[in-house]
């Protein structure tokens, strides 16, 4: 047990103690000892992280910092090196005299490239712009509207979201991020068309896809909500089939 975790025992076996004694000698009230100076930070509340999935986050004023940490989070985020390892793995695997080049080389480039990427649009679009134009980054479920409203909620807003205020605004996380975010590939992505054209169809083409994340924001916790309940429903009666086989 930590220091602190005894102390806390502490603290209650004391408090305990004398209202057991004001209680018995109402006249000579004990008072508890200043534990102050010997004080423990409060325990931090416990978070149902599977709640918090299904449900999306709470809806609040977030500071810089905290965008900062949001978009830290995002790029270290176990399933994000994942999905860029297999991506630049079946890219190169399936197209070895692109410009990344063939072999391990190639994909340790283009795994380079898709992080740097990945830096990048974290950096503007979530951390930066947001921070400037006082812009919630979250995207926010509606799973109690029809799927009809949900269906254009995950399109609307690519273009169209909430501030910081919980008002709605341009979607300038998006807007300029996805300009700002292509020209800095320019400088570094091997075999990229710098071209006026060619950036606008990348362009147009980041707000093609951009709705894809939404949707899978989306929709994707009532499925894993259906999936827990079966998950649920079997383990109950498998409890049951166990309680009546080792029944008299």
């Amino acid at each position: 047990m930590s220091p602190c975790q005894l102390k806390r025992a502490a603290a209650a076996a004391v408090q305990a103690g004398a209202a057991g004694a004001m209680a018995s000698e109402p006249s000579h009230p004990v008072v508890s000892p200043d534990l102050r100076r010997e004080s423990c930070p409060p325990l931090a509340p416990l978070i149902d992280w599977y709640a918090r999935f299904l449900n999306g986050p709470q809806i609040r004023r977030m500071t810089p910092k905290q965008k900062a940490w949001l978009a830290t989070r995002d790029v270290i985020d176990p399933f994000n090196g994942i999905t860029i390892l297999g991506n630049s793995a079946i890219f190169v695997g399936a197209n070895s005299h692109s410009s990344y080049g063939p072999g391990m080389t190639g994909f340790g480039t283009n795994v380079g490239v898709s992080y740097s990427q990945d830096v990048t649009n974290e950096f503007f679009g979530t951390f930066l712009i947001p921070s400037i134009v006082h812009q919630d980054p979250h995207y926010y479920r509606l799973p109690a509207a029809s799927i009809k409203r949900r269906i254009a909620h995950a399109f609307y807003q690519v273009v169209w979201t909430q501030g910081d205020d919980g008002k709605g605004m341009l979607n300038y996380a998006n807007l300029l991020g996805f300009a700002l975010d292509d020209e800095i590939g320019n400088l570094y992505v091997p075999g990229q068309q710098t071209d006026m054209r060619a950036s606008a169809k990348r362009y147009v083409l980041a707000f093609s896809l951009a709705p894809i994340d939404n949707f899978i924001t989306e929709f994707v916790p009532d499925l894993a909500r259906r999936i827990h309940v079966r998950v649920v429903l079997v383990q109950r009666i498998i409890d049951q089939v166990a309680i009546s086989e080792g029944g008299p």
